[in-house]
């Protein structure tokens, strides 16, 4: 297995909650009005953060292993490979991070 690409924290955090399906750990470095756009939905704010990640990640077990990171200007971009119980799994995904002080304020996954 190769070494995690070095992240800033609350990114890392997220990609640590991420295989035990922690919720709340998963939703701990958003800001509280933090917007995520995944599969063409937008979703803001805690609640509906907290939603899309029990349908998107613990409903499919879905684990997002990165395999690269990169940053242009005040963008993360991280490639992780996404394995789970849905079809074509397993997928690379693009996650897109901004961050807002020590916190996500933006994620778009592609």
């Amino acid at each position: 297995m190769s070494p995690t690409p070095p992240l800033p924290a609350p990114i890392s955090r997220y990609f640590a909650a991420n295989p035990s399906f922690d919720v709340e750990g998963m939703l701990a470095p958003f800001a509280a009005d933090a917007i995520v756009v995944d599969e063409r939905h937008t979703r803001k704010g805690t609640d509906e953060l907290r939603a899309w990640i029990k349908e998107a990640t613990v409903g499919v077990k879905a684990v997002a292993t990165p395999v690269s990171a990169t940053q242009e200007d005040d963008l993360h971009i991280v490639v992780a490979n996404v394995a789970g119980d849905f079809s074509g799994s397993p997928v690379p995904l693009t996650f897109r991070f901004q961050l807002a002080g020590k916190e996500i304020s933006h994620l778009e996954i592609v």
